[in-house]
């Protein structure tokens, strides 16, 4: 039975959660169908995968965010408040812009929406790690990932659908107001600020373990102790492998549904509702199953669908396009990333310590998103020389190879037998 007080603490992370990146998705996913429109490359329209790359490289001033803040407001409830007011800003002056006209400003304007999104994240991140006690992580990052999937379901189609009717201006102005709407849970709520503690405990599904840990006497250490924790490499590699395999094969679909010739309002709905509502209730059941079957489990099972849904993005490539297929290549690939991102940012958050939550996160999170967006941005070339099919084969190759270290990283024959002889 969840408490109200789990409730309430769910409800303003789902806040900051939603909310949070909506200006950048709606102009994120907008302009590369627009482009495709007016007949620009796919190896252009694959490198506007670079406007995202403030959201990789975020851990780099992460550090700055764990140590400083005006402690008065409460230290990352500071930092969220003022990178949310600023993102609300410089989506008014987007409004304003004409992608004709002003399409360099515009990039600008967008890559510091991009900054201020990736800052934001970083201290809604630590504030998330801090608020959560363990056994409510995994329904806690349920709540990350609807609250993402609603966000872009919200930015991302349903913007994209009115923007048939409101126009380019009135879209971007709706969009700074919600941003700051939903600042009011987070200006209503009060943060404990407790001094860093020496000693962290770390909590993960099979071992407790009390480390003692320095608090970082550099700007670099901060990222050595990190990578130094047992393992940690071997994670961060399967966090590149599902993030690029993932992020290559869902690029080069939006442009091959514009090659099919479906409209823009038509893929508004399916990839922008239909597909994100896919990956929320994904995030729902994979929060649900994680507390029945574990962390590591779990994160192997759901892997295993994953790669079976990778399949499908080859059934639009060699030419079955009816109206059945498209909608399952949209649900079924989404809703398997959808469960895969509530364990991984579940196990990220146990990896992280409560002396540098901030960053700890911001490590694993920007390590994925840079493969991501590497392999969003090659995508294009990839495409252009060997065509759809290649593309989405070598994804599912990726795709393979990410759950065979899964498999191996997590030693899950050991942890079923641990299970079973504990019964």
């Amino acid at each position: 039975m969840i408490s109200i007080k789990s409730l309430k603490k769910f409800g303003l992370l789902g806040s900051l959660y939603v909310s949070q990146f909506m200006p950048f998705w709606f102009l994120y996913q907008a302009l590369p169908l627009f482009m495709r429109q007016k007949g620009v490359s796919l190896e252009t329209i694959g490198l506007l995968q670079l406007l995202a790359l403030p959201i990789s490289l975020n851990f780099l001033w992460s550090p700055l965010i764990d140590r400083y803040g005006f402690t008065r407001w409460g230290h990352y409830r500071f930092w969220i408040i003022c990178f949310q007011l600023l993102i609300a800003g410089m989506t008014a002056i987007c409004a304003w812009l004409s992608v004709e006209n002003n399409f360099t400003i515009l990039l600008i304007c967008i890559t510091l929406i991009s900054l201020f999104s990736a800052s934001q994240d970083i201290a809604t991140d630590a504030l998330a790690i801090g608020l959560l006690k363990p056994h409510e992580r995994g329904l806690g990052n349920t709540v990350q990932i609807v609250g993402n999937s609603l966000g872009s379901v919200i930015s991302g189609g349903g913007m994209l659908i009115l923007f048939n009717y409101w126009g380019w201006a009135a879209s971007l102005q709706t969009l700074a107001l919600i941003m700051v709407v939903a600042l009011v849970p987070i200006l209503c709520y009060q943060e404990n600020v407790h001094k860093k503690q020496i000693s962290v405990n770390r909590q993960s599904e099979d071992l407790t373990e009390q480390s003692t840990v320095k608090f970082p006497v550099s700007y670099f250490q901060t990222f050595i102790n990190f990578c130094r924790h047992p393992e940690m490499m071997n994670w961060l590699l399967i966090l590149v492998l599902y993030s690029s395999s993932s992020h290559m094969a869902a690029t080069m679909y939006r442009p091959l549904l514009v090659d099919i010739g479906l409209s823009l309002s038509d893929i508004g709905w399916l990839q922008g509702v239909v597909g994100t509502s896919a990956a929320a209730i994904g995030g729902i059941v994979g929060g649900l199953l994680i507390s029945v079957w574990g962390r590591k489990r779990s994160l192997f099972l759901f892997s295993l669908l994953w790669v079976i849904t990778m399949l499908t993005y080859l059934f639009p490539a060699f030419g079955f396009t009816s109206l059945p297929v498209v909608y399952l290549v949209a649900i079924s690939p989404l809703f398997s990333i959808g469960i895969m991102s509530t364990a991984t940012s579940t196990l990220m958050m146990d990896n992280s310590s409560l002396e540098t939550p901030g960053t700890d996160y911001a490590l694993q999170s920007s390590v994925s998103i840079f493969a991501s967006l590497g392999a969003a941005a090659i995508s294009g070339v990839i495409a252009a020389t060997i065509g759809y099919r290649g593309v989405f084969s070598i994804s599912l190759a990726i795709a393979i190879i990410s759950v065979l270290m899964i498999f191996k990283h997590f030693n899950i024959n050991t942890v079923a037998k641990k299970k079973s002889m504990k019964r």
